[in-house]
């Protein structure tokens, strides 16, 4: 069996790792990457010491039966150089956690090949995939961009989340970052007493405001949103185990009635907190109203509640990556709508930012230096400049860039093309909600382009669960 895996960031990592502690041996495996950070992708690529993973380590291990694989790969000695005095665990930066895919690849290929496996890296882009082999072969045929084909039996499509809109139509003009990655080549365009609108109120927002400020930046830095809402604050992990809200448990829902409702994941949520004494109701109560919460009033209760014992927000947020992506399945699209109508504070629970963040950003509200401009209609390119325009006035800076997420499940504009040829050859059909569903058993999606997932990122757990469900069925363990 020839196995092409298209992209080679950290889900690609991921696959290759689940296929290098399994059993089977003797397969071909090609990986298809054409861009210069193999194994890293756009997040974990070379960049400024300030732009840090978002999580404590025991959530980053790309082996899914392996969470303290990471942590054993950071060391004592690494973990302790970095050790977050807030949140009490190592927080490295970005191109560290880079390190940590690139060196578990590698690791991975070299086990493959004393199984006997055959492995090669080909870098070249893939613009398509069709069913017919010449010769009329059973199996698929991968194509370059520079005009190679390649057989395969299965073809896994790794190629990563989509490309960040541009929802204001800045492309173009002078002092726009259409993407902010790498910041270290971004921030190097800005002056130090620049205005700056950052367009976004998510992670990428926050990993802008505080390399800004890491180089000393002194302009006024704003936060432009339709929510204006920012991600919540990790708190320091307690090692709790979660005995109701389990992937486990909503399985088996599953099998006893056939379909699991968010009143069923309400009463699991509400059973753990129960067990530890905590009042559901205040906590949903408490969660809803922090949507109206003054953002920076928000940081100030959350920095303070780091240390604090309560469970309730360590559950969901654990929950919401390592059970969300099986349960957002199982959900009736009525359920799935109330959730979306909550979309925008579920990101900010799930996809928290780490206490030191928390604290610049604090300190940059406190002297006045940062604010939040939210209801945004409109940002127009003006006299050298940008005009924002919202609900409380028009607001103008020198420089734009823009910090808005990608939606998961949208194409990266380098896929388009091979996208077009699993729709048109029948490999492949798009979800209703966005995303790309195999009708062929040789064709796998893994990460973000997977459709039919909910409306939060793909987490490095979910994709190294993901990962290891593929890796089962590629060799026949599913």
């Amino acid at each position: 069996m020839h196995i092409a895996i298209i992209g080679a960031g950290a889900a690609a990592v991921g696959l290759l790792d689940a296929l290098a502690v399994g059993e089977a041996e003797g397969e071909e495996v090609t990986v298809f990457e054409p861009g210069p950070s193999l194994w890293r992708g756009r997040p974990y690529g070379a960049d400024l010491d300030s732009v840090l993973v978002n999580a404590p380590p025991a959530i980053m291990s790309i082996r899914a039966s392996d969470t303290g694989h990471y942590a054993g790969w950071l060391g004592e000695e690494r973990a302790a150089a970095h050790l977050d005095d807030l949140l009490g665990h190592p927080l490295v930066p970005r191109a560290l956690y880079g390190e940590y895919l690139s060196d578990t690849a590698e690791a991975a290929l070299a086990r493959l090949r004393e199984r006997g496996w055959q492995t090669r890296v080909v870098a070249s882009q893939v613009v398509g995939v069709t069913g017919a082999m010449p010769g009329g072969g059973a199996g698929l045929r991968v194509r370059t961009a520079d005009g190679h084909e390649y057989p395969a039996g299965q073809v896994v499509v790794c190629v990563g989340a989509g490309t960040p809109q541009d929802h204001y139509g800045l492309a173009g003009a002078p002092g726009f970052a259409g993407d902010p990655y790498p910041l270290a080549a971004t921030l190097d365009g800005v002056p130090g007493g620049a205005g700056v609108a950052v367009i976004g109120s998510g992670l990428t927002a926050v990993d802008v405001v505080v390399s800004l400020a890491a180089r000393g930046h002194t302009g006024r830095i704003v936060l432009v949103s339709r929510t204006g809402m920012l991600p919540a604050v990790w708190q320091r992990p307690l090692g709790h185990q979660r005995r109701h809200l389990t992937a486990e448990r909503v399985e088996a829902l599953r099998r006893e009635r056939g379909a699991v409702t968010l009143d069923d994941l309400a009463a699991l949520l509400r059973a753990e907190l129960d067990d530890a004494g905590e009042d559901h109701a205040r906590f949903t109560g408490e969660l809803l109203s922090s949507v109206s919460e003054p953002p920076a009033g928000r940081l100030r209760r959350q920095l303070a509640a780091v240390g604090d014992s309560a469970i309730a927000r360590r559950v969901l947020q654990e929950a919401a990556h390592q059970v969300g992506p099986l349960a957002w399945r199982l959900l009736p699209e009525p359920d799935r709508e109330r959730l979306r109508r909550h979309a925008r504070l579920a990101i900010s629970v799930a996809s928290p930012m780490v206490p030191v963040n928390a604290v610049t950003l604090l300190r940059l509200f406190d002297t006045g230096q940062l604010g939040v401009v939210a209801g945004v209609r409109k940002i127009e390119a003006v006299d050298g400049g940008f005009r924002v325009r919202g609900d409380s006035g028009d607001l103008d800076v020198d420089v734009a860039i823009n910090a808005v997420n990608p939606p998961p499940q949208a194409v990266p504009g380098a896929a388009e093309p091979l996208v077009t040829t699993l729709l048109e050859g029948g490999l492949a059909g798009l979800h209703p909600s966005g995303g790309l569903v195999p009708r062929d058993g040789r064709l796998h999606v893994l990460g973000d382009l997977a459709g039919g997932g909910s409306f939060i990122t793909s987490s490095i757990p979910g994709l190294a669960a993901q990962a290891t469900r593929i890796a089962a069925t590629l060799t026949g363990r599913a």
